[in-house]
């Protein structure tokens, strides 16, 4: 059979070197394809990883730099059994910094104003620390404990109510508080005028040790007002500023239920160990 001219054409198009060449041109084109989609493939997987390892280093930097509540009290407070009982938080919360408007706190003696100083813990009893504690709350072997037959521990007193104890105090003090007080008899004013004054010295001191150490950094504002109708505007320090404060109750009413009893046995407290340190007077 005669091969037809199309045919002869096909097989001679299949062995003509320039047509080898246009089908290797296809393969390779074809490869060149395969490559551009592979470096395209390398260069998004890079880009993802690139994204991933900046993302991963953001976050570390956030943890590391943007410490929790918790860790702020921990650089921030001493030795502390508080820390794994409740959770430390902040709040934002704006002063009552009035000062010609008097809240409850600030009022003359009387019967309601004791009470809202009562309700704050200013004379809250010490606490129990167990044994296996102490250490974490910086106690140490020769501070005064419990007697074992009595659950043991160290009596212990939270700071900070007794830094309102002191201000509490320092209020009684004042001048226009004194002698109301001073007829009562009651708490640091049934002693003699000597340890009275030492006692409110005591609390002053303390008072200006604990504000030096924790230095609010804020700044005060100013406002106007007019020092009486139609008068020419004057101004005034703004003492109303917005602060973080922590979850004060949660920590009352830790030190609050925690109370040792009110009346206990005259064995309660452990007597002085042989190699306990012993002062010579009240420090």
């Amino acid at each position: 059979m005669k091969a037809s001219p199309q045919s002869l054409d096909a097989v001679d198009d299949l062995e003509n070197p320039s047509s080898e060449d246009d089908a290797m041109l296809g393969v390779r084109g074809s490869l060149k394809g395969r490559k551009s989609f592979s470096r395209f493939r390398t260069y998004v997987s890079l880009c993802v990883a690139f994204s991933f390892g900046v993302g991963m280093g953001l976050l570390s930097r956030y943890l590391l730099y943007s410490p929790s509540d918790n860790q702020c009290v921990e650089l921030t407070t001493q030795a502390t059994p508080l820390l794994e009982d409740i959770m430390i938080s902040y709040g934002k919360l704006t002063y009552n910094g009035s000062f010609m408007t008097e809240n409850i706190y600030r009022q003359s003696a009387a019967p309601e104003v004791d009470e809202a100083w009562e309700a704050l813990g200013v004379n809250y009893r010490s606490v129990r620390i167990p044994s296996e504690r102490a250490k974490e709350a910086g106690l140490r072997k020769d501070h005064v404990q419990i007697n074992p037959k009595y659950g043991g521990g160290f009596p212990a007193n939270v700071e900070g109510l007794h830094h309102l104890h002191c201000l509490n105090l320092v209020r009684q003090s004042l001048y226009y508080n004194f002698d109301y007080y001073k007829a009562k008899k009651q708490g640091a004013f049934k002693n003699d005028d000597d340890i009275l004054k030492l006692h409110v010295s005591h609390c002053l001191d303390i008072l200006r040790q604990q504000l030096m150490c924790t230095i609010d950094v804020g700044v005060f504002g100013q406002v106007w007002y007019r020092p009486s109708p139609g008068s020419v505007p004057a101004a005034f320090v703004d003492f109303n500023t917005q602060h973080k404060c922590r979850n004060f109750d949660d920590i009352r009413r830790w030190a609050e239920v925690r109370q040792l009893p009110k009346d206990v046995p005259e064995d309660f407290l452990q007597p002085p160990y042989s190699d306990s340190i012993i002062l010579d007077g009240v420090p």
